[in-house]
């Protein structure tokens, strides 16, 4: 998805939410000045994803039933990558905006994972953290409009940004494991707005033109 389909989407969220554009930027920028590592180049990411079965993991309480279930090319967003890792597989991409254990995430990095990373409004503090200790093949990305070396595929949360990914390099066919949009994870202090985003997350998803969305 280009930036001119995605912004209406965009503006709307913001306006929901109350977030601000402008730190959404300035965190994406900071993002984009630190994230370690080499950029992956589209080449790379179209290379993994274009024509294949693409395998996106969410970080719903049902991933550790279906995990067996994952085919093809694996990319997991976010928490998602621990349960993985845990099982003995390694995803070739994550996508996350460093929620989670992240040193499980940089681990992945190191061993060969692109690692696709999200700054927005809110996780300044870890993209100074962690940013800078991705030391493998990464993407910066934005939820406004992308500068520098800054991307932006499309997607809200880090599920949904995982599907629009694949999406917008060409997989064949996506399988969705681990995705819950009906129940926010326990941990969240604050269901409502996470319910909120589940529901954003369902309603993007449904926006992709794509009969091969397999729930």
């Amino acid at each position: 998805m280009d930036f001119e389909s995605w912004e209406p989407f965009y503006v709307q969220i913001l306006k929901d939410f109350g977030f601000s554009r402008a730190s959404d930027e300035a965190v994406a920028r900071d993002l984009d000045a630190r994230l370690g590592g080499r950029r992956a180049t589209d080449v790379e990411l179209q290379n993994l994803l274009e024509g294949q079965v693409v395998t996106v993991a969410g970080n719903g309480p049902n991933l550790v039933e279906e995990i067996d279930d994952a085919r093809g090319v694996l990319v997991t967003a976010d928490e998602a990558t621990s349960v993985v890792l845990g099982r003995g597989l390694r995803p070739a991409i994550l996508v996350t905006d460093l929620d989670g254990t992240v040193s499980d995430q940089v681990k992945a990095n190191d061993a060969g994972t692109i690692s696709v990373v999200h700054g927005h409004g809110d996780n300044g503090p870890a993209v100074r953290q962690w940013a800078p200790l991705f030391a493998g093949k990464t993407v910066a990305t934005t939820q406004s409009r992308p500068t520098g070396g800054l991307r932006n595929f499309g997607g809200f949360t880090d599920g949904d940004r995982a599907v629009f990914l694949a999406d917008h390099f060409g997989a064949a066919r996506i399988h969705l494991i681990g995705f819950d949009f009906e129940h926010p994870s326990l941990k969240d202090s604050d269901p409502r707005t996470k319910q909120r985003k589940l529901d954003w997350a369902y309603i993007l998803l449904g926006t992709l033109d794509r009969d091969d969305l397999e729930l």
